[in-house]
């Protein structure tokens, strides 16, 4: 089979570049002829924000660029990972016009969010959900505490919806957790085109021996992250625990203002994949303090796949994952307090962490190998080149602000 992937990196590299480049491996790694099409979010630098903006709409360099591609290479199906902003979803016209399946995945909830979190002001928010206008999002600055490129976000979604882009020119989603799934259907996606699907960890060299006397935090220091609800735990926990923070981001000073205050946590910063799986696999527990609606949690497979056990947010797909008491523990949202007691609950009491770690490994081998998510990709591409109904038939239907192909 032959697939071109789509994907528009971050500045910040995150869960979605990671799954961009796993899946890639994943499909050489089997065969397949992949190719890549690709963006990255450095360029926005360089560019006027009214261009940046109209071309989170509609690239027309994008448009042309992979149609050329689809032409010269005809691969059998095309899998974009992100598109937003420099790629846009004119590749899904680009793609219909040469005959092409598309499908989408869907890590965050930008369809119907203008920050992607369906979170504002610190807890979970879906006034936008459902409106054909994110209005209240442009009001609120949701998207980097702006209205113009909150404006921005929503025009796109408005756009694409009275044009029916989501919905006549994707032949699949994919959702990466039953959660996720259930919300995009509530918010009207149809029900037919969403499969979930969960991410795997790439490379797996085994179980850790959680000896390492820390616990660890993997992620982007973002607030979204709970990451102030994580240093408050900390400073309520009273026995000598060290915690291990991983990660970048915005939220970066602060977590180095409170490890140079208490000498029980380290900020590690950004460390290579092997080596954060090395530390993941070192500490006693995982912890994901998220407030946000998780699509997925991939750190918290990572950790199975060490036998790490989690401490999570009870929201979203977290507490999909995270089975209460076999796998790990679910704390309420954003209590520093519950965090706190729930890791010196499970600290001290090692029988309970050793089961667990056996858990949490048969859970990872069941579910979140590379082989087992192979089996289920290749069956989502395959079904999107099926003939299905409410897919108009393929020629150049691109809107008429497109410079065609030639």
């Amino acid at each position: 089979m032959k697939i071109l992937l789509c994907h528009n990196h971050y500045q910040q590299p995150g869960g979605e570049d990671q799954v961009f480049q796993d899946e890639r491996w994943l499909l050489e790694s089997h065969g397949h002829d992949v190719i890549a099409y690709t963006r990255h979010n450095d360029e926005i630098g360089a560019k006027a924000s009214v261009r940046t903006g109209l071309g989170a709409v509609w690239s027309r360099a994008a448009y042309r660029e992979v149609r050329d591609l689809l032409c010269r290479r005809r691969p059998d199906v095309m899998h974009c990972t992100n598109v937003f902003p420099l790629i846009s979803p004119a590749v899904y016209y680009a793609a219909r016009a040469e005959g092409v399946p598309v499908v989408q995945s869907l890590h965050n909830f930008r369809l119907h969010c203008v920050n992607g979190f369906l979170l504002r002001d610190g807890a979970p928010c879906e006034a936008c959900v459902g409106r054909a206008v994110a209005w209240r999002g442009v009001m609120h600055g949701c998207y980097r505490d702006s209205r113009a490129a909150s404006a921005v976000v929503a025009a796109t979604q408005s756009i694409h919806g009275m044009l029916g882009t989501w919905r006549r020119r994707i032949n699949l989603y994919v959702a990466v957790s039953r959660f996720a799934r259930e919300k995009f259907i509530a918010a009207g996606m149809p029900a037919e085109k969403i499969v979930a699907k969960p991410n795997f960890v790439h490379p797996d060299d085994g179980p850790g021996d959680g000896g390492g006397g820390y616990v660890a935090f993997v992620g982007r220091l973002s607030p979204e992250k709970g990451i102030g609800v994580l240093l408050e735990a900390w400073s309520k926990i009273t026995s000598p625990l060290r915690l291990k923070i991983v990660g970048d981001g915005p939220r970066r000073s602060e977590v180095e203002n409170a490890a140079r205050r208490n000498p029980r946590i380290e900020a590690l910063g950004r460390r290579p994949l092997p080596e954060v799986l090395d530390i993941v696999g070192g500490a006693r527990l995982l912890v994901m303090p998220s407030i946000w609606y998780e699509t997925f949690g991939r750190t918290v497979v990572e950790g199975f796949a060490k036998g790490t056990p989690a401490l999570v947010s009870r929201l979203g797909a977290m507490r999909e994952l995270v089975e209460e008491g076999r796998t790990g523990m679910c704390f309420e949202p954003g209590n520093a307090a519950d965090l706190a007691a729930k890791v010196m609950e499970l600290d001290s009491d090692e029988d309970r962490l050793q089961q667990m770690r056996r858990e949490c490994r048969s859970q990872f081998e069941s579910k979140y190998t590379a082989e087992a998510n192979y089996r289920q990709l290749i069956a989502i591409y395959e079904r999107a080149g099926a003939p299905q109904d409410g897919l108009q038939s393929v020629g150049d239907d691109a809107p008429a602000l497109v410079e065609t192909h030639s």
